[in-house]
């Protein structure tokens, strides 16, 4: 049998977790997370970490194995990531991957796109720009160059806006046209799942998971992480919100708010994104796991070689 990757996509709060889990203990295989938020052991109650239960009932990689102090980006994961896929597959050729970041997903599954180098000094002003008049202006601009970009990157992440950016200006070419270009070839088959919902059902599940996070202990562990929100890790929905509540720029309640607000924004993009590859199998969020095996199992059958 060919080696094969299962990747589970979908919005967040969606039930991605749970389903990796059941679909690792049926095939005996790990779990490759690749939310790019649960990479840091300082982010626990905020970046949605599986429960320690759960975390024990399946071997589970690249969960809180960095820290918000090292740079680390989704071209060192893409690297990391194969080759512990590479490991993991002498012992299994059924592997398991899971995560809500888009571009983590793609770059394991197809690697990543080629972009020019461009004057360094583009960054810098751009950076500037974001010091001084706020993420916002930064966002309108992206919006003129280039509004397919504006659409379908985490728009709220001022690393990815000024990365789009930079590109844009630097080549004068929007930065969607250097992306999908043909990719690299992968040693497994892919077979991606995904989990969705009607949207009032995603939003209501959002915002409870918001309502347990606070009562969980959010805002004290944004309060300990407060002194280092510059850092590129922490520019993050749940953590920045709060830290514009600890400087005196939002209330509590409306920080909480913006959180669920931001989240739901993301949600919506996460789709966006995920539902560009007509490949995927999708599913409703309660569809009995048994039917979402029965149809991989179809799709492995199908790619035997």
């Amino acid at each position: 049998m060919k080696n094969t990757l299962i990747t589970i996509v979908g919005p967040t709060a969606i039930g991605k977790t749970a389903l990796s889990i059941q679909l690792a203990n049926h095939f005996k295989s790990d779990i490759i997370s690749c939310d790019s938020r649960q990479f840091y052991k300082e982010m626990t109650i905020g970046t949605a970490v599986p429960e320690p239960e759960e975390l024990a009932a399946a071997k589970h990689h690249f969960i809180q194995n960095r820290s918000i102090f090292e740079d680390y980006n989704v071209g060192q994961f893409e690297k990391d990531a194969l080759v512990k896929l590479d490991e993991l597959f002498l012992k299994n050729p059924i592997q398991i991957m899971v995560g809500g970041s888009g571009l983590y997903v793609d770059a394991v599954l197809k690697g990543l796109d080629y972009f020019p180098k461009v004057d360094t000094s583009i960054r810098e002003i751009l950076n500037i720009e974001l010091k001084e008049k706020g993420l916002d202006f930064l966002q309108n601009k992206l919006k003129k160059l280039d509004l397919k970009t504006y659409k379908t990157i985490a728009i709220e992440n001022p690393q990815r806006v000024v990365r789009a950016l930079e590109i844009c200006i630097g080549t004068n070419t929007p930065y969607s046209t250097f992306k999908n270009k043909p990719k690299a070839e992968r040693n497994f088959n892919s077979i991606k799942v995904g989990l969705n919902a009607d949207r009032t059902i995603i939003y209501d599940r959002i915002n409870l998971r918001v309502d347990l996070m606070i009562k969980n202990g959010l805002l004290e562990e944004a309060q300990k992480l407060h002194r280092h929100k510059h850092l590129n890790a922490l520019q993050t929905v749940g953590y920045r919100e709060l830290f514009a509540h600890f400087d005196g720029d939002f209330t509590k309640e409306f920080a909480i708010s913006e959180i669920k607000k931001n989240t739901r924004r993301f949600a919506k993009r996460q789709l966006t994104w995920f539902k560009k590859d007509t490949e995927t199998l999708w599913f409703d969020y309660e569809t009995a796991v048994n039917t979402i095996i029965k149809e991989i199992s179809e799709n492995i059958n199908a790619n035997k070689s």
